[in-house]
C-alpha cells in the first residue's frame, strides 16, 4: 500500500483567504507578464519559407501551403517519432500534448488551422493517429525537416507558427520542450491543485506525493503505476484506447 501523503495545516476561513490573496495578486501579475510577453510576439518580425516544401498527407505529396487549408495562419507541432518502433514506445510528451488539442473550432474561428507535422513515416505515424482517434490534420514533415527545422533540433517537440500571405508562407514564432505546453490543459488543472503535479522534480513541501513519472505509466486505471526507465510502460493516453479494444498495431497490413 501506498503511503498517504501529507496534508496541508488546516486553518480557519480567514486565514486561508489571506494567504489565497496573497497567491491572487501574484497571479494577476503573472497572467499581466503573460499578456505583456503574448503583444510582444505579435510585435515580432518574421522569416519566409518555402511555400512550396514538400509534406506528405492522406492523398501523398502536398504543400506547406496546402495544409493552411485555405486559412490565414497555421500552427504546426512537430511530433516525434522513433521509427519501426511500436506504439508503447512512442513519445509520451508529444502523445500527451496532441491529445489535449480536441476541439479546432475555436481556431477555426480566428482563420487558423492546427496540425500535426509528424517527424516520422506517414504510414506508421498515420496508424498511431488512428489508433489514438485524433482528428487534426496529420502530415508527415520527413522530407523536408532540414528545411522546416533549419537551425532546430531535429527530433525534438517544436511547435511552430506560420502566416499565408497570397502565395508565400511566413513563420512567425516557435517554441519547444516546455514551450508546447501551450497545448495542453491537464498539466494546468493539475497546477492548481494542492498536489501539483506529482513529479519529482516539482518545488513541494516534504511529504508531498512525488510518484509520477511525467505522461507515462505501467498500467492504466485505477492505480497508474509510473515506470521505472524509458521505454517501459505506455504513454498514460493509450491505455484508454486499448481498453476501448483498439489496436495499436502500427506495422503495414501485410496483403492475404
Amino acid at each position: 500500500m501506498k503511503n498517504e501523503p501529507r496534508l496541508p495545516d488546516v486553518v480557519d476561513r480567514t486565514t486561508f483567504q489571506t494567504q489565497l490573496d496573497a497567491i491572487r495578486v501574484r497571479e494577476k501579475a503573472h497572467t499581466h507578464e503573460g499578456d505583456a510577453i503574448a503583444a510582444a510576439r505579435r510585435r515580432l518580425p518574421m522569416v519566409e519559407v518555402d511555400a512550396e516544401t514538400v509534406l506528405i498527407g492522406p492523398r501523398g505529396s502536398v504543400t506547406l501551403r496546402d495544409a493552411f487549408e485555405g486559412r490565414r495562419q497555421l500552427i504546426a507541432y512537430y511530433f516525434m517519432w522513433h521509427a519501426g518502433h511500436p506504439a508503447p514506445q512512442q513519445c509520451e510528451g508529444c502523445t500527451w500534448v496532441t491529445t489535449q488539442v480536441t476541439e479546432l473550432s475555436y481556431l477555426h474561428s480566428r482563420d487558423i488551422t492546427f496540425a500535426v507535422f509528424c517527424q516520422g513515416p506517414y504510414p506508421e505515424s498515420r496508424r498511431y493517429r488512428d489508433f489514438m482517434g485524433w482528428q487534426m490534420p496529420w502530415y508527415s514533415a520527413l522530407p523536408s525537416l532540414d528545411t522546416l527545422l533549419v537551425g532546430r533540433r531535429i527530433g525534438r517537440m517544436h511547435l511552430v507558427c506560420y502566416l499565408n500571405n497570397g502565395d508565400r508562407v511566413f513563420e512567425t514564432y516557435w517554441t519547444t520542450v516546455r514551450g508546447v505546453e501551450a497545448m495542453d490543459n491537464s498539466y494546468r488543472l493539475m497546477d492548481l491543485t494542492v498536489y501539483g503535479r506529482q513529479e519529482k522534480w516539482e518545488n513541494s513541501p516534504p511529504g508531498w506525493p512525488q510518484e509520477c513519472t511525467i505522461t507515462r505509466t505501467s498500467a492504466g486505471a485505477p492505480d497508474w503505476p509510473p515506470i521505472a526507465v524509458w521505454p517501459e510502460g505506455r504513454p498514460i493516453a493509450q491505455w484508454p484506447r486499448l481498453e476501448a479494444g483498439r489496436s495499436d498495431d502500427l506495422r503495414t497490413v501485410q496483403a492475404r
